[in-house]
């Protein structure tokens, strides 16, 4: 059974989520990747403001093709998370709720995963056309210089995820 939530995340959504759960997610969620990262801990390290409230939001790690006539995107599909989490665990402490990529997690991020009551979803690879056929509007947030890894807002609408890491540290991969 495919468990619906919306966004902004509470932690009762999230504490009700269990790993390998299949989920549909809609609401907002918001794109970056590597470079994006890189700035928005710049932004953390000198006290300034990031450019959206991470408080409940999902990040999405991800950069997406352009959009062919007629879509509001291209195809967009999960990157490896594991290049995000040297950054992760300062932005989840910040309030950031969750995370879709693929791929392993490193200790620290699960870690902080169990500490701030979050959690982290896998996108299956190669599944990208798909993926972005849930989109309805992308809106550039930030850092347009950027190109693909700009900051994007996605409104989605059954937008498919598994749990990969949730609450209390399970992790689908150590089922494997």
């Amino acid at each position: 059974m495919i468990k619906e939530i919306f966004t902004p995340l509470t932690d009762e959504v999230i504490s009700g989520l269990t790993c390998g759960q299949m989920v549909h997610i809609t609401g907002e969620i918001y794109t970056a990747r590597d470079a994006a990262h890189i700035r928005m801990m710049e932004l953390i390290n000198s006290g300034k403001p990031l450019p959206f409230d991470v408080n409940g939001a999902i990040v999405f790690y991800a950069g997406p093709s352009p959009a062919p006539d007629g879509a509001v995107i291209g195809s967009i599909g999960p990157t490896t998370a594991g290049r995000m989490d040297l950054h992760s665990p300062k932005l989840i402490e910040c309030g950031l709720k969750a995370m879709v990529g693929k791929g392993l997690r490193s200790d620290a991020v699960r870690q902080a995963i169990v500490v701030h009551n979050g959690i982290y979803f896998a996108g299956a690879g190669g599944v990208a056309a798909l993926m972005s056929k849930s989109i309805k509007a992308v809106e550039l947030v930030a850092f347009e210089d950027l190109g693909t890894e700009a900051i994007r807002k996605l409104t989605v609408e059954k937008f498919p995820v598994i749990v990969a890491i949730d609450s209390k540290g399970c992790c689908v991969y150590d089922r494997a």
